[in-house]
């Protein structure tokens, strides 16, 4: 769901390979270094077993498409909720920060060059640009995204956003990946969907030439930036290093998962379209693979196998807990079937978004806790979204 305020050309900002260039100027990846996991940014702020800490307040959240961004997303609102942290969110009143345009400070409601403001936690979607990023944020924020088997988004990405101009004119993936270039065209605005999205995501251009150079500076660049990349494969075992890194507790890294779609809605894949999708998407099958090896190398590092195991048990025993005292029936149910539509999700494409119905006759306390586990990510950002000032926003862009 796009803003409908336009902003300015973010490509004054970045140049794609398309243009000559494949990394934003301001990775500066050509004077980075070997970065390796225990290095700089990428292990810094995770606690070890019993060492006190203090929480953090001051977030990013990279929300990648398809990938349990939502379910994370609904962490991070309770959180800053209960904690009255400030969010930064979209001018205009949208869900989105002008995507697919690179992030600007502007797009932040409330930012202004003149007077400056920090945000504490910047969560929705947007394409990364770390120079403006920095301008909404301490300098003591801490970075973290979630990463997705390319195969699994690109099947996922077909059904959601198959409307777009890549997928329209095809009946099946299938087809679309028997003669890709015949249906992609890299010059449409919404192309990013059909091809590498996590790249684009990131910020880089998803056509840009597949090189063992160009893939190993983007992984470099996305070290430096980035404190923490969570696995949605592995959803409970990010959890418990998010919490860990975070300083958080039990509570706070608890969800029901959220935005996922009906088991009628997935289709299977042959193996020889798991490797057409691998192709198709060669530079989010390198960024995958790089760090769901470094998310397991962190593992083994900071907490151990066998902690691991505890702590996952753990959280998924207050999971099973919260779900007895706060749903109906088993859990996720068709959106025909939700009873409360305030608590129903957006539809999208051919997929079929599931959700929850709470429990009749709970307490307050307990409703209000329930409740905010299963808001659907439209409804609780504009729950906590501040009123517009439009005249003031307007004079930014």
């Amino acid at each position: 769901m796009s803003n409908s305020a336009q902003p300015p050309q973010a490509e004054d900002f970045y140049k794609t390979d398309l243009e000559g260039r494949f990394f934003p100027s301001w990775t500066e990846v050509s004077k980075v270094g070997e970065v390796t996991l225990g290095e700089g940014q990428q292990a810094r702020g995770v606690s070890a077993q019993g060492e006190t800490c203090e929480p953090k307040t001051d977030i990013v959240f990279l929300k990648v498409h398809k990938s349990a961004s939502s379910t994370v997303m609904n962490i991070l609102f309770r959180f800053g909720e209960m904690h009255n942290l400030t969010f930064a969110f979209p001018m205009g009143g949208g869900n989105q920060l002008f995507y697919p345009h690179h992030f600007l400070a502007k797009f932040v409601q409330g930012f202004s060059p003149k007077s400056p403001r920090q945000f504490n936690i910047l969560c929705h979607h947007m394409r990364f640009l770390r120079p403006e990023v920095q301008k909404v944020v301490s300098s003591s924020a801490v970075y973290f995204s979630i990463l997705r088997n390319p195969v699994q988004l690109m099947e996922s990405s077909f059904m959601y956003y198959k409307g777009t101009s890549a997928f329209s004119h095809v009946h099946s993936l299938e087809e679309f990946l028997s003669q890709p270039y015949h249906y992609y065209n890299a010059t449409k605005s919404d192309s990013h969907y059909a091809r590498n999205l996590m790249t684009f995501d990131f910020g880089f251009n998803p056509n840009g030439e597949v090189s063992a150079k160009r893939v190993q500076l983007m992984l470099k660049a996305i070290e430096v930036s980035f404190d923490l990349l969570l696995i949605s494969e592995y959803f409970d075992e990010s959890m418990v290093l998010l919490k860990e890194m975070l300083c958080w507790d039990l509570d706070s890294v608890v969800s029901f998962p959220l935005n996922i779609r009906d088991s009628s809605t997935k289709s299977p894949l042959s193996a020889t379209m798991v490797e057409k999708i691998k192709d198709w998407n060669r530079l989010d099958w390198e960024i995958y693979t790089h760090f769901n090896r470094t998310f397991w190398e962190r593992i083994d590092r900071d907490i151990g196998r066998e902690r691991m195991h505890r702590e996952v048990k753990a959280l998924r025993q207050r999971q099973a807990e919260l779900a007895r005292t706060c749903l109906q029936g088993a859990g996720s149910v068709s959106p025909k079937d939700i009873k409360d539509s305030s608590l129903r999700p957006l539809q999208h494409g051919n997929a079929k978004i599931l959700g929850y119905n709470l429990k009749q006759g709970l307490d307050k306390e307990t409703e209000h806790v329930c409740r905010r586990l299963v808001t659907p990510e439209l409804q609780y950002s504009s729950t906590l979204q501040p009123p517009q000032q439009p005249k003031k926003q307007t004079s930014n862009i």
